[in-house]
């Protein structure tokens, strides 16, 4: 049986890092690729770091009932998980790695509960996430403001994850990804 494996963390804590360095080590797992309402940054493409939606058109779904999961984060701006983009990753027989906010995370948990692994990525402090944002510099600092007081909400819900990883130590944080995500992905 595929399995789902569930990431959440403020944002600038690392979790799309160490996402990929997941992703590159050969374990059948592929990325559910989200929706979002909000404009696409840098070098972003439709259909492959999300799909980007007009919020009309999120909201046209939403009415449709096409999302596992899916929150308004900021006014208009939707982030949502598509049931058809999961359905087709798990009919493939592939295992189901998603990047999501925490109440979406611990959402698809619920619907799929043992099937699932979730994991919240822990920034050291929200001091590192201040310096991680400004110097990845794609946001605004009125929007790096925002993210810090959403993370600080967002790292209230570790507790309610199956397991919390601090990433205050790269390689040590992807060592115990891909040890926990191997293991879970191998029980019955």
């Amino acid at each position: 049986m595929a399995k789902l494996i569930i990431f959440s963390a403020p944002s600038g804590a690392g979790k799309s890092t160490l996402i990929r360095y997941l992703l590159s080590q050969g374990l059948n797992l592929r990325f559910s690729v989200s929706a979002t309402s909000r404009e696409p940054r840098g070098e972003e493409q439709n259909g492959r770091e999300y799909y980007f939606l007009t919020p009309e058109e999120f909201r046209q779904r939403i009415a449709r009932n096409e999302f596992l999961e899916y929150e308004e984060v900021y006014a208009d701006k939707f982030y949502g998980t598509l049931k058809c983009e999961v359905d087709r990753i798990l009919a493939e027989g592939s295992n189901v790695v998603f990047d999501v906010d925490c109440v979406g995370g611990l959402n698809i948990k619920k619907i799929y509960g043992e099937q699932a692994l979730s994991i919240f990525i822990m920034p050291p402090s929200v001091e590192v996430l201040r310096e991680r944002l400004e110097k990845r510099g794609t946001d605004a600092p009125e929007v790096i403001e925002n993210r810090l007081a959403k993370a600080e909400y967002e790292m209230s819900f570790a507790p309610q994850f199956d397991v919390t990883i601090c990433n205050d130590d790269f390689d040590r944080a992807k060592d115990e990804i891909l040890k926990l995500v191997t293991n879970f992905i191998k029980e019955k």
